[in-house]
C-alpha cells in the first residue's frame, strides 16, 4: 500500500532547494490524494534533523527503524529533481518481497578504479554497484532495522564523507555479508520529455538551473590561487580555456609577476592547506572590491570552470542570503563534525556570507590548515549551512560514472593529472560544445575522456 512507503526528499535549508524540495512533496502527496490512497509519509531531511550530518543518512536509520518499523515497508529517497510516477512506483516496488532485506536502485559502477572511492576494488571497480540518487533508492524495513541494530552496536566511524552513494553501498555490503544493490530498471534517470520513459517509475530532470536572468558578469568576482611554481604551467591554461568568460579576475600568489598578473598577498606558498592565502583573499574582496559586487568564486589553478554556466546557477540563489555553494564533503559527521564545500571544484561565497564569516571570530588554526575545512568548521559554528551541488566536481571527469554525469550539466572539473585540461575544458565546459580554439573550430567527443 502506498501508506507502507516512507518518502525521503534529500533537501537542503537555502531557500532556492527547499522551495524544490517542498513542490516535490506536494507532487507526491497530490499523485495519491488523486488516487483515493491514504497518504504517504513524505519526509525533508533538512527538516528532519538539526543534526549537521543528516544529510548522509546512515545517521537517521535508528530513528526511522523506531518510527517507522512496525507499519511501513519501504522507505524510498529521492533528489529533489527526482520526478516520480508514483502508480508506477508502487508496482515497482510490489515486485520485491518486503519482509527481505533489499537495497534497490539505478545502478552506477567505477570503469576505473578512482581516488575519490579511495581506489575501491581495484583489481575489477565495475564489480561494486551502487545507487545513482537522482533515480531514487529504496531499503526494505528489514534491512532499515538491521542497519539500525549495527548502527546502535557500532557507531559510524568518524571520518570523511566524500561520496556518500558510494559509501551508503559500501555500508550496507557489509565487506559481502549485507546486501548488494539491487538495479531496477524502472528507477531512471532520462528526461521525463523522453521518448525512453515510458516504463520509468521515476525520471530526472536533465538541466542546469536558471531561474530568470544569468547574473551579470560584473556581478561575479573571480579569485585564482596559484604559486610560483605553478605560473608557468597551469595558469596558460587558465589563460587558454576560461578566463575570457570572467570579467572581473585576479590571480593571487606568493611572487607578484607582472606578467600573469599576479598579486602577491605576503601569505608564503606552503605545501598542505591554504588557510592563511584563502582568508586574505576574503578580506580583500570585502575590502578592495565594489560592495555592489554580490558573489565572490574562489578556485584554485587547475580548477576547470564554466563561468557562464555558473552565471545562470546563481540566478536561483539570494546574495542577500549568507550562501556558501559548491560540492559538499563532511567530516566527522557520525559524531557531530561538520560539512564543508571541497575547494578543488570551487567554493562560491554571497558577499553576505563573507560578512558574516569575517564579522565573527573564527579564523586558521594554522596557516597551513586546510581552507575548505575551517570554512566549514567556522560556517557550521556560525549555523550557516553550506549550499551543495553536485555540478562542481572535485576530480576529473573520468573519476565519475559516465552514467552519472549523462544527466549534468557540469560546472566545474579539477586536477591537471594525466589529461590535457584544454581538451576537458573545450569538451565538458566551453560555452558552446563547439567552441573556437586558436582559430579553429573544435569538437570533442565526451566518450573519449
Amino acid at each position: 500500500e502506498l501508506k507502507e512507503i516512507v518518502f525521503v526528499i534529500q533537501s537542503q535549508s537555502n531557500s532556492f532547494h527547499s522551495k524544490r524540495a517542498e513542490d516535490l512533496r506536494r507532487d507526491i502527496l497530490k499523485q495519491a490524494a488523486d488516487l483515493g490512497k491514504e497518504l504517504p509519509t513524505v519526509l525533508l531531511i533538512h527538516q528532519i534533523d538539526r543534526h549537521e550530518g543528516a544529510w548522509t543518512i546512515l545517521p537517521l536509520m535508528r530513528d526511522f527503524s523506531v518510527t517507522y518499523g512496525r507499519n511501513s515497508s519501504w522507505i524510498f529517497f529521492c533528489e529533489e529533481d527526482t520526478r516520480i510516477q508514483v502508480v508506477k512506483l508502487l508496482e515497482t516496488l510490489r515486485s520485491f518481497d518486503k519482509s527481505k532485506e533489499w537495497f534497490l536502485g539505478k545502478a552506477l559502477y567505477d570503469e576505473e578504479s578512482t581516488i575519490i572511492h579511495h581506489y575501491a576494488f581495484a583489481e575489477n571497480p565495475t564489480v561494486f554497484k551502487f545507487p545513482d540518487f537522482a533515480a531514487g533508492w529504496a531499503l526494505s524495513i528489514p534491512l532499515v532495522n538491521k542497519l539500525a541494530k549495527k548502527l546502535k552496536s557500532e557507531p559510524l566511524k568518524s571520518d570523511f564523507t566524500i561520496d556518500l552513494k558510494h559509501e551508503i553501498a559500501l555500508y550496507i555490503w557489509q565487506k559481502g555479508e549485507g546486501p548488494h544493490l539491487t538495479p531496477v530498471p524502472e528507477f531512471c534517470t532520462d528526461d521525463v520529455n523522453s521518448y525512453k520513459v515510458d516504463h520509468c517509475a521515476t525520471t530526472f530532470s536533465n538541466f542546469l538551473p536558471l531561474c530568470g536572468e544569468p547574473v551579470n558578469k560584473e556581478d561575479v568576482f573571480v579569485a585564482v590561487k596559484t604559486c610560483r611554481k605553478f605560473h608557468g604551467d597551469r595558469i596558460p591554461v587558465v589563460k587558454q580555456t576560461w578566463e575570457r568568460e570572467a570579467a572581473l579576475i585576479e590571480y593571487y600568489s606568493d611572487y607578484a609577476d607582472t606578467s600573469i598578473p599576479t598579486i602577491d598577498l605576503g601569505v608564503p606558498n606552503t605545501d598542505r592547506g591554504h588557510c592563511g592565502k584563502t582568508f586574505a583573499i576574503l578580506e580583500r574582496f570585502l575590502n578592495h572590491t565594489s560592495p555592489r559586487i554580490p558573489w565572490l568564486v574562489v578556485v584554485d589553478d587547475d580548477t576547470l570552470i564554466s563561468i557562464s554556466r555558473l552565471r545562470k546557477l546563481l540566478s536561483c540563489y539570494d546574495p542577500n542570503e549568507p550562501v556558501f555553494l559548491g560540492e559538499r564533503y563532511g567530516y566527522g559527521l557520525g559524531t557531530g563534525g561538520y560539512s564543508y564545500i571541497t575547494g578543488g571544484g570551487g567554493m562560491v561565497f554571497s558577499r553576505t556570507a563573507v560578512q558574516k564569516l569575517l564579522a565573527s571570530k573564527c579564523r586558521c588554526y594554522s596557516m597551513d590548515a586546510p581552507d575548505d575545512m575551517v570554512l566549514g568548521m567556522c560556517f557550521s559554528g556560525l549555523g550557516i549551512p553550506i549550499t551543495h551541488s553536485p555540478l562542481f566536481h572535485q576530480a576529473r571527469p573520468m573519476d565519475y560514472p559516465k552514467d552519472y554525469l549523462s544527466h549534468q550539466i557540469p560546472v566545474s572539473f579539477h586536477k591537471h593529472w594525466n589529461i590535457d585540461p584544454v581538451k576537458v575544458y573545450f569538451t565538458w565546459l566551453a560555452p558552446n560544445t563547439e567552441e573556437s580554439h586558436n582559430g579553429k573550430r573544435v569538437g570533442y567527443n565526451r566518450e573519449d575522456l
